[in-house]
C-alpha cells in the first residue's frame, strides 16, 4: 500500500501544528515547526486568508496526514464512513482510529504511526493470537493486541515504551505495558479523539 516519502517536518510546518508524526523528536527542540512557525517553501512566510474551499481543503489534509494516508486511501475511508449509520464526521474518525497500526501507536508500543505500521508490517503483531501484518487491519471491541516472541522484536518495543511512558493510551484502550499487551475494550467515541481537527470540514468538502 503507496504512503507519503516526503519529509515528516514539512507536513507539520504546511498545516501550520504540530502532527506529531516524527516521534519523541515532536516534543524536543529539534522540532522544525518551534524554529520555523510557517509553511515551507519560497513563499511560505506570506500569510493568506483561505476560502471556505481552502479550509476544508487544509482540514482533510491534516487529517491524511496524521493517519498517514495517500488521497485514494482517504476518499475509501470516507465512503465506508459514509455507508454507516450515525455522524458521518465521527464514522470517518473512528474507522482511522481502528486501524491496526494506530492502535499500536496508541498503545504505547511505536513513537510514531509510521513506526508501527513498520512493526505491523514486519509481521510483529498478533491480533487475538493471530498474526496480522496489514497496518490497516480494522480491530473490533475485545480484540487483544499482542507480539511475536521474538526477541529482537520485543527489545525494540521495550525502548518504545521507556520513551513513550509519559503518553497516556485513550481510554477505549487497555494496556499493560509490563507484558507487552492490550486490549480494545470498546469502539472508540469523539470525545475519545483529542487531535485538534474538525472532521465537519471535511465532509462538507466530499459533498461539494
Amino acid at each position: 500500500m503507496g504512503r507519503n516519502l516526503g519529509p515528516s517536518c514539512r507536513q507539520c510546518r504546511r498545516e501550520g501544528e504540530k502532527l506529531f508524526l516524527k516521534g519523541t523528536r515532536c516534543t524536543s527542540h529539534k522540532c522544525a515547526i518551534d524554529r520555523r512557525q510557517y509553511a515551507p517553501g519560497q513563499h511560505g512566510a506570506k500569510r493568506t486568508k483561505l476560502s471556505n474551499y481552502g479550509l476544508q481543503l487544509r482540514e482533510k489534509q491534516k487529517l491524511k496526514r496524521i493517519y498517514g494516508l495517500l488521497e485514494r486511501q482517504f476518499r475509501l475511508y470516507f465512503a465506508k464512513a459514509a455507508r454507516k449509520k450515525g455522524v458521518t464526521g465521527t464514522m470517518l474518525l473512528q474507522n482511522l482510529e481502528t486501524r491496526l497500526d494506530n492502535v499500536v501507536f496508541q498503545m504505547g508500543f511505536a513513537a510514531s504511526r509510521n513506526e508501527a505500521r513498520q512493526i505491523v508490517g514486519h509481521g510483529f503483531v498478533l491480533v487475538n493470537d493471530k498474526p496480522v501484518n496489514i497496518p490497516s487491519f480494522s480491530v473490533k471491541e475485545n480484540d487483544e493486541i499482542s507480539f511475536q516472541p521474538q526477541k529482537k522484536s520485543l527489545e525494540f518495543i521495550k525502548e518504545n515504551i521507556k520513551a513513550t511512558a509519559e503518553r497516556n493510551s485513550p481510554a477505549w484502550l487497555e494496556v499493560d505495558r509490563d507484558h507487552l499487551k492490550g486490549k480494545v475494550k470498546r469502539l472508540p467515541q469523539r470525545e475519545d479523539i483529542q487531535y485538534p481537527v474538525n472532521e465537519q470540514l471535511v465532509v462538507e468538502l466530499y459533498s461539494r
